[in-house]
Parts: C-alpha cells; structure tokens; sequence
C-alpha cells in the first residue's frame, strides 16, 4: 500500500495521464485478486468503504429495484446491526420484514425459511458466519431454497472471508459484501459481489455522483485502501489452510482449559463454527467485571460494532440465552498471529481472576 500513499497518488478515474493509469491498473489488480478469493469475475466486484456500505447498497439497491416484483425480504435475528437497521429503514418505508428465528445453537429452522418464502418474497439476507458466536449457517441449503422461489440470496461474509473457502457459484450466492481489515487489510474499505448471471442482479444505487464502480456506487476509488484488500485476499488465499488448522488447535486449547472451569460454557454450536471464535459463558461473573481486570487481553462482550451499547447481545439473545448469562458472555477472536505462549497466558489469567472472583 505504500507507494500509493505518496509517488503513486493518482486518481484511478483520471483517463488522461499517466498518474490515473498506473492507479487504474491497481485497482484492477486488487479486482481481480479479490475476484479470484470467491471464484468470480472481476466486473462482479464493486468497491466500497467496508460491509455496512455495501450491506446498505445490497438491500436498500434490491428494495428500490425490484419493488414491482414484492416488497417482502427475510433476514434472521442474529444478523449483524449493518443488516437489522437497515431492513428496519426500510420497514419505515413500507417493507414486509421476516426475521426468522435460531435454535440455541443459533442456526436457522430451514422449514421456518421455507414456509416464510413467498411469491412476494424479493431478498433473502442471511449472514455466512456469526460475528459473535462464529456459528456457520448452511449457506448453499439456504440458497437452493431461495432460488427455488427466484428470489436474490444476499449472504454476509464478513467474518468468514479470508478464513474458509467460499465460492459463490457453487454456493449460488446472488450478493456478498466483505471487509478488508477481516482478513488483515486495512480499515475503511471493503466489496460487494453482485451476479451478473443466473440471474442477473441489478442494484438500484445509493450514492449519485460520477457514475463510479459501473454506476453502482458513485465515488472516488479508495486506490490505497484497494490495493491493500488485494493483497489481502491474495495472502488469504496461500494460507487459509495453514492458518485454519493451525489456529484450531489454539481455538480447542482454549476452550478446554477455560472450560475445565466451574460454571463455564460454550454459547453456540460446536459442531457448524468458525475455527477461530468461542463465546464463552462464565456463569455469574458479568462479563465487564472480567474485562476490567485484564487490560492486557483483547476480548469483548459482543461485536466490535454494538460494544458501546449496554443492553444484553442480540444473538444471544436470539438463541434464548438468558440476560444473566449473556452479561456473563465474552467473546474471544484468535488470528494467525495468536502464538501457543499468549493461549497458555490468556488460560492463566482468566483462571486467576475467575478463581478471585468466585470466593
């Protein structure tokens, strides 16, 4: 990313020097690169400041598109906020929202989305992978029910991009947004696939202004944040493997140590996870008592995104864990820079401040 941040500053939409063309070929890089990650073409990527803005553009682009067809999307209660505040706008303006329920697993009931799907029905939004638990919903059953019905299949891979193998043709996924710093790029930039066959997706666009990214989403190219993303999803591709078996054995480490523990527990399925995240119950102690007394350890009660609110996680919440527990909740996200030392650290500490705070 570097050099785009000083000798290599064009603007990747100047036509007419050579500054513009060597961003340009940047961004097609990076396209290309990001393409390849999900088994797409690059015109099947448009760019954007991260998930919410393309969550945004995906729903509100397909509710202002297809308003002929129905009025009717489906979503699940364990949706990250980017989804469940936007399909609230748009029940503002006259939507029919569904949102379907989880077990206490946190999947979904496939014969509840089955009996929701409607002639009316026009978006199916229903994420990859939980931000909070790491729980992995059967994406390509989900699809073959949504097109069953011709309706779009919207799918938030946000937390497992760059982690799992995800190839949107076999999956059939319609539209995919993605966040660089998930897999280790930057912040503030990130993508949404969007089918350009079997079936055709057209979004209707959210942003006016220079016709940018095919018309889909208007702005100047991030060229710099691009370019990272890139990389990133290149870098993602070579190790994922490694990475995931690697980091599993941490993630098993982990669980089995805290959980030799009185009173602790995992929230959310074991057997359909993300290898990196536990969401671990330590029945009792609230959560923000724990935290408090590790300052060293990066965890957290919840998403990143909701962790100023003070009300219980809405998954949890979802998956019929009461308030007490999920006050009682943290969530641990290991990477491929998490060493065997840090597990056999964090174990420790968290055994000492749960032993003190028991007595």
């Amino acid at each position: 990313m570097l050099p785009y941040f000083s000798e290599k500053f064009g603007n990747a939409s100047s036509r007419t020097h050579s500054f513009g063309w060597i961003a340009e070929d940047a961004v097609k890089t990076a396209r290309l690169q990001v393409a390849n990650l999900v088994n797409c073409i690059e015109q099947e990527i448009v760019f954007t400041s991260g998930s919410t803005e393309a969550l945004n553009l995906a729903i509100k682009g397909v509710w202002e598109n297809y308003q002929t067809k129905g009025k009717h999307i489906i979503t699940v209660k364990t949706e990250h906020k980017a989804v469940l505040d936007t399909c609230k706008a748009l029940e503002r303006k006259g939507a029919d929202i569904t949102y379907l329920s989880v077990d206490r697993e946190g999947l979904i009931d496939l014969q509840e989305l089955k009996n929701a799907l409607s002639p009316d029905t026009i978006l199916v939004a229903v994420m990859y992978v939980n931000n909070e638990t790491g729980v992995i919903q059967p994406i390509k059953q989900i699809s073959d029910l949504v097109h069953s019905n011709k309706s779009i299949f919207l799918c938030d891979a946000t937390q497992a991009i760059g982690k799992i193998n995800i190839d949107v043709e076999e999956e059939r996924i319609d539209l995919m947004c993605i966040s660089a710093h998930k897999l280790y790029g930057p912040k503030g930039v990130g993508a949404l696939y969007v089918r350009r066959k079997d079936p055709r997706v057209t979004l209707f666009p959210q942003m006016d202004g220079g016709g940018h990214e095919r018309g889909i989403r208007s702005g100047t190219l991030n060229v710099t944040g691009i370019v990272g993303l890139g990389k990133a999803c290149e870098l993602a591709k070579q190790e994922m493997w490694e990475n995931s078996a690697r980091i599993s054995k941490l993630r098993t480490k982990l669980e089995q140590q805290l959980c030799s523990l009185e009173n602790v527990f995992i929230n959310g399925s074991t057997r359909h996870r993300l290898f990196n995240t536990a969401n671990i119950c330590f029945q009792g102690i609230p959560s923000e008592t724990i935290i408090n007394k590790i300052a060293t350890i990066a965890v957290a009660m919840g998403s990143a995104c909701t962790s100023t609110l003070s009300e219980p996680s809405h998954v949890l919440k979802a998956m019929a864990v009461n308030d007490e527990d999920s006050y009682s909740s943290i969530r641990f996200s290991l990477g491929k820079y998490t060493t065997d030392e840090e597990i056999n650290e964090v174990v420790e500490t968290f055994k000492k401040v749960i032993g003190e705070l028991r007595r």
